[in-house]
């Protein structure tokens, strides 16, 4: 029996500590968080104080029966889950689990807290606990009922409202906004043109350039030469007064200091991971966790980083010593700043303002440890360890030169050169860029004044303004960072939910909306304005913050918002039209039928539809291919989608070969049989010869298949899980004791018997009519391109909508008034009495 158990949140994390606890201290993980709200309306009461209901969630529930029962063995219980307000709310919903158990009676309580998991940081936490922190929890709890309000009452107003399987949260519809924003200015963008001239030099086969930077004496602003005509006449006339020369007139030089960027906060790893390393936000989070909780170097497991969830740029005093020793060490003195370089906090929250993110030694060099990580720890693990070398380093010395060259008095040419008289920092790291060349040297060669350097040409060059890019993850989550909304711990998921709804795609690493993205974007900001706002969800973060500070209580913050929010959730559901919603767009009229062609949202997707269902004849649909937007579909691209079903000859048998788009994609269709179609393949394109072959191979496919034929329609077949026995639709497992070689006609027969239909065709739609991979389009029910996945009825979907904010399946607490029982379902609410835990 151990008389210290230890909880912390991952078996990983849990090894590492056990190691260095040593005898007497038992180490169990919970596996994450502990209890969540109950998936149905009512989890978050607000007529009674936002009271909440938990239950233990499913797969957790064996962790936490094995912690009870090491409860009951132990005299003392050390929580020592992460040190943030979801750590700090998994140890108090672990509390209160094993309080409402009856298992606390008699035994000590602590909370403690490491900020990295070395021998030194935990032995230190466990010799100085500390109460749970109901501050961090109130606050915690408060973000929780907050973003449940929100999902839970919003998600069911779009799926009325548009379709089902949609999703809107109260930091993922303003990060959506963004990116609908961004692409609306693109699309709005008008270039505007503008010319650049350009002075081709040459000084001993040294080849420079200079730019026209002075005309007629006024300083040559982007627009002033705008047109092909003005640009030819002012190159023409340049060259004509410089004969062949430039007279150098002036030349200033400059000593610029170029100062180290501070270590990682989690927002700043995350831009960096997704700059340099091409990894996504989410993969940045969960490789910093890996680092984080431990990775065996030969004799154990060993924490290589500090805490990855920070907003802290600071650096604790020993860590910046060890920087200082090492860096003159390895890279010599001179290279060392006089005295440490201190970096501020921006971060207003202190809670989470500990430390940076660090190696929790830089004596672990990357390449010295390189095989002991994957190649993903490794390249996080070498940027973090470069930028935190780099932070306490000199700066970098850049010699910067400016030489004007004169076309004629009162008009000339400058060029602009730098060189590195002193990389300093910059031989170990260089932060990486968004949208803009990371600087580089560019020489120019030894000039002087009234130095004569000859011209081999003037160019001149047509430019173009472009658009504001769309945004890459990095760019995004600094842009959400700098508006304040949410929190930096939360923006890898929902970045990651956005993708899971499909409001938005990365193409070359970029986000665009999608049509429904639009739609529900749309939607929110004309009827739901100032909940996504970005001041206002910003202002919210605030006072989230200031809860966790103990400078506001977290009920009247919740008050403020839902009273307000409810009203409108109600009035918009009451008396707003799913038409108005959808908005179809008239592209035109048909030149068959003389009837409007409009697109439109539909229950799978983006569909274009002739005629209306006021018509007499039922309307006919087509959903948009891959790319196609609803903005911008165009007349005759709608009439396009109208050819399939494509009639494209016939089988050897006779059997009529058709090209089409059914609910799963393009596929063919030969006699009452289904092909379908690769990714390379285009319907509308697709050759006899190129389908016959696909048809073939089907076949050939289908074949392989058969083990055994008895005949009578009777089959035994390969299948994922091993043989089994096919009657047409009827489809019968194969008894253990039997193989396809010893199984008989007649115990086959015996066993399709007895079979039921499969799965798939007892739950048949009545609109489905057969296994088929697609219906065809051209028709009169409404198109079904691929569809989303509806939510489970009552219990998973509005879970998942009320959770859709960044890593909220944490489901903080408050101080519940429970009472002991051996239910799976507690509730919470504003009024408990605290009950300090701590010695």
């Amino acid at each position: 029996m151990s008389e210290n158990l230890v909880i912390v949140e991952s078996p990983a994390k849990g090894k590492t500590i056990q190691k260095y606890l040593g005898k007497g201290f038992e180490v169990l993980a919970s596996y994450g968080h502990v209890r969540d709200l109950i998936p149905k309306e009512g989890a978050v009461d607000p007529e009674q104080g936002y009271a909440m209901k938990y239950e233990i969630i499913d797969r957790n529930q064996r962790h936490v029966d094995a912690i009870a029962r090491a409860v009951k063995k132990a005299d003392t219980l050390y929580l020592a889950t992460d040190p943030d307000r979801e750590g700090e709310a998994i140890s108090w919903h672990l509390y209160e689990v094993l309080k409402e158990r009856g298992l606390l009676e008699g035994k000590q309580v602590h909370r403690v807290v490491f900020y990295e998991i070395t021998k030194n940081a935990v032995q230190e936490a466990i010799a100085h606990p500390r109460a749970l922190a109901y501050e961090l929890i109130d606050a915690q709890q408060a973000r929780r009922a907050l973003d449940y309000l929100v999902g839970f009452n919003l998600s069911p107003l779009l799926w009325r409202k548009i379709k089902r399987g949609l999703s809107a949260g109260r930091v993922q519809s303003p990060a959506l906004r963004m990116i609908v924003e961004r692409e609306e200015e693109i699309e709005s963008f008008v270039p505007q043109e503008y010319w650049n001239l350009t002075a081709l030099l040459d000084k001993q086969s040294f080849e420079f350039t200079a730019r026209l930077h002075t005309l007629d004496g006024k300083r040559l602003e982007q627009f002033d030469v705008n047109t092909s005509e003005v640009a030819h006449q002012v190159r023409d006339r340049l060259l004509q007064a410089a004969r062949g020369q430039l007279t150098v007139t002036k030349i200033e030089r400059k000593e610029r200091k170029r100062h180290p960027s501070a270590p990682f906060t989690t927002s700043t790893l995350q831009q960096e991971a997704v700059r340099k390393l091409r990894f996504s936000s989410q993969k940045a989070m969960r490789t910093a966790q890996q680092l984080y909780e431990g990775i065996d170097l030969g004799s154990g497991p060993v924490g290589l980083i500090t805490y990855m969830r920070t907003d802290s740029v600071a650096l604790a005093g020993e860590a910046i010593a060890e920087l200082r020793a090492f860096i003159q060490q390895r890279y010599g003195k001179p290279k060392l700043p006089e005295s440490p370089r201190q970096y501020k906090t921006k971060s207003k929250n202190a809670q989470e303002a500990h430390e940076a993110i660090r190696p929790t030694s830089c004596l672990r060099v990357p390449e010295e440890i390189r095989s002991y990580l994957s190649e993903e720890q490794f390249r996080l693990y070498q940027l973090i360890w470069q930028r935190t070398v780099a932070c306490q380093m000199i700066h970098a010395l850049i010699d910067t030169i400016s030489v004007d060259l004169a076309a004629e008095p009162s008009s000339f040419f400058r060029a602009t050169g730098s060189t590195i008289r002193d990389p300093g920092f910059l031989a170990v790291y260089e932060e990486g860029l968004d949208d803009q060349k990371v600087e580089k040297e560019n020489p120019l060669p030894p000039l002087t004044e009234g130095e004569a350097i000859k011209l081999n040409d003037i160019e001149a060059t047509q430019h173009f303004t472009e658009p504001p890019p769309r945004y890459s993850e990095a760019s995004l989550v600094k842009m959400l960072e700098e508006y304040g909304i949410g929190r930096p711990s939360t923006y890898a998921s929902i970045i990651s939910t956005l993708q899971a709804r499909e409001y938005v795609e990365l193409d070359r690493l970029r986000f665009t909306p999608t049509d429904i993205g639009r739609i529900v974007n749309k939607f929110l900001t004309e009827h739901f304005t100032r909940y996504v706002d970005y001041d206002f969800t910003a202002n919210l973060e605030d006072q989230l913050d200031e809860i966790s500070r103990g400078e506001k209580n977290w009920t009247p913050v919740l008050d403020e918002f839902w009273q307000p929010f409810s009203q409108l959730v109600e009035e918009k559901m009451d008396n707003v039209q799913r038409s108005d919603v959808l908005q179809a767009r008239e592209l035109g009229l048909d030149p068959k039928t003389g009837k409007p062609i409009s697109v439109r949202m539909g229950k799978f997707g983006p569909f274009v539809q002739i005629g209306s269902r006021d018509d007499e004849d039922k309307p006919i649909f087509a959903s948009l291919r891959a790319g196609m937007k609803m903005d911008s579909v165009t007349l005759e691209e709608a009439l396009e989608l109208f050819k399939l079903p494509r009639a494209l000859g016939e089988t050897a048998e006779g059997q009529t070969i058709s090209a089409s788009i059914g609910r799963f994609g393009p596929y063919l269709r030969y006699g009452s049989n289904f092909v379908s179609l690769k990714k390379e393949d285009d319907p509308y394109t697709v050759t006899l010869e190129r389908a016959l072959a696909l048809i073939e191979e089907k076949k050939a496919s289908d074949l392989a298949k058969i083990i055994k034929d008895f005949g009578d329609g009777i089959q035994i077949l390969k299948g994922r899980w091993g043989p089994f026995l096919a009657s047409g639709k009827i489809k019968a497992k194969i008894p253990k004791d039997k193989t396809p070689d010893t199984l008989t006609l007649e115990e086959a027969q015996a066993l399709i018997a007895e079979a039921t239909p499969a799965k798939k065709e007892t739950k048949k739609d009545p609109k489905k009519t057969s296994k088929k991979p697609a219906e065809t389009q051209a028709d009169t029910s409404e198109p079904e391109a691929k569809p989303t996945a509806e939510p489970a009825k009552k219990k998973a979907a509005p879970k998942k909508a009320s959770s859709s904010e960044a890593t909220q399946t944490k489901a903080p607490a408050k101080k519940s008034a429970a009472k002991p029982t051996t239910s799976k379902t507690s509730s919470t609410t504003a009024k408990t009495p605290r009950k300090k835990t701590g010695t």
